[in-house]
């Protein structure tokens, strides 16, 4: 879905960006994607995307980890 029709990005590339770029602030996604940089309307939309990338990916990191530790532990 797009966020940021001024920019033509979806919300998969902001996860992407989140996965791949190391964005973790709006700051940093507005720098690598251009989103929310002209009309401001999708700012609030993209947080939401961006928050939510950020708790995936925090959570799929965290059961790598847990994964990772009961296999060594076996």
């Amino acid at each position: 879905m797009y966020i940021c029709i001024c920019k033509g990005v979806t919300d998969s590339a902001i996860r992407e960006a989140v996965c791949h770029n190391g964005v973790d602030r709006m700051r940093d996604l507005k720098a690598c994607l251009g989103v929310s940089g002209q009309c401001g309307i999708c700012a609030c939309h993209a947080k939401e995307v961006l928050e939510q990338a950020l708790m995936q990916k925090n959570l799929t990191q965290h059961s790598s980890k847990t994964h990772s530790f009961i296999r060594d532990s076996a």
